[in-house]
């Protein structure tokens, strides 16, 4: 069995670095994810520079996290600095090759550290931290064509050996994928433009394990808005994050499901369990 979990940590340098109380709830999460010991460690948002961890990252990572091998990449000009990103930690011992692939997105998405693939002996590993359409949804024309490209791209790896890609989608799929789905149709999000995109990559041979193992749960997410503090409280969230895999693995899917982040708002961690 091979137990993977993926995070959406919002600034890997405040997270291991700051007191601040946000931070404080994060050192909680990772010290959860450390108690599940999985196998690999899909974070996005990493937040850091073009030239990756610094000394302290590592150690301060490690001190959380030991045992594993780590791959990273961040955001280069011509895009921002110090935004999106994405890592990997996979166990020592656990061969991989490390790949930073380009897909042909439009902008400066290519250059935003979204995309790391580690191709395992059995299967690809892809961690994905997708664009967000953005206020007003200015950046959706974009949103939409990496949505395409992404989509291709892992049906071509696809053809190679199976995937797992996990990460931060940024799309709720369907009504039961957030809590209020009458008053968000136009949110970034859930715009009908980006689940259309979702259920595009869905056809092209791939399942969305949360639903494949838990059929319509309801009121399960994996983010709650930081903006709205009684977000979570209430459990007013949104199910973003997501593991997909491969149609032809899926029976070997044992468990797809979230992680609690106890007070912390934002992402909560989720996890997969696959026999392969």
């Amino acid at each position: 069995m091979t137990k993977l979990i993926s995070w959406n940590i919002d600034s890997l340098n405040a997270a291991l670095t700051s007191t601040s109380p946000r931070a404080l709830l994060s050192q909680e999460v990772l010290r959860k994810i450390a108690g599940e010991d999985a196998d690999i460690i899909s974070i996005q948002e990493t937040k850091l520079p073009p030239e990756g961890p610094s000394e302290k990252h590592f150690k301060l990572l490690t001190d959380y996290l030991p045992g594993y091998q780590i791959a990273w990449t961040s955001s280069n000009p011509p895009a921002r600095k110090g935004y999106a990103g994405t890592m990997v930690l996979y166990r020592e011992g656990l061969p991989a090759e490390v790949n930073k692939p380009r897909i042909d997105s439009p902008d400066t998405m290519d250059d935003e550290g979204r995309l790391l693939v580690l191709e395992f002996d059995r299967f690809y590993l892809v961690n994905v931290y997708t664009p967000n359409a953005g206020d007003e949804l200015k950046r959706l024309p974009q949103r939409q064509i990496w949505d395409r490209c992404y989509a291709d791209y892992l049906a071509s790896l696809d053809k190679k050996k199976p995937v797992i890609a996990c990460g931060d989608f940024n799309v709720a799929h369907k009504e039961i994928d957030l809590a209020n789905p009458a008053t968000n149709h136009n949110s970034a999000g859930f715009t009908d433009e980006e689940r259309e995109g979702f259920t595009n990559l869905l056809s092209k041979g791939f399942v969305d394990s949360f639903r494949f193992i838990n059929g319509d749960i309801p009121s399960v997410y994996s983010w709650w808005s930081q903006r709205i503090k009684t977000s979570k409280i209430n459990n007013a969230g949104w199910r973003i994050d997501y593991f997909i895999v491969s149609d032809r693995i899926k029976e070997k899917i044992l468990k797809s499901c979230m992680i609690d982040s106890g007070d912390r708002q934002d992402h909560t961690p989720i996890m997969l369990e696959i026999d392969i």
